[in-house]
């Protein structure tokens, strides 16, 4: 299976390496695949790759279904 987290641009360095912060983690990745993507949008991040530029709601959504997972479910 393989899974893409939302991530924030802070930055965007040469050759479109970006840092982004990923839950509060910073991380380098490439913007290659999205052109679009700009300081402060959320872009899902895949194996070093942003894979697509996403809206705010979608990837706050997305980042509490995570953070949600890594819960004891009291069983």
């Amino acid at each position: 299976m393989c899974l893409a987290i939302p991530a924030q641009v802070r930055s965007i360095g040469e050759h479109r390496m970006a840092e982004v912060d990923i839950m509060g983690v910073t991380r380098t990745v490439s913007l290659d695949l999205v052109p679009e993507a700009d300081v402060d949008d959320y872009v899902l991040v895949h194996a070093g790759y942003a894979i697509q530029v996403v809206d705010e709601e979608f990837a706050n959504e997305t980042l509490e279904l995570l953070k949600q997972m890594d819960q004891p479910t009291g069983v």
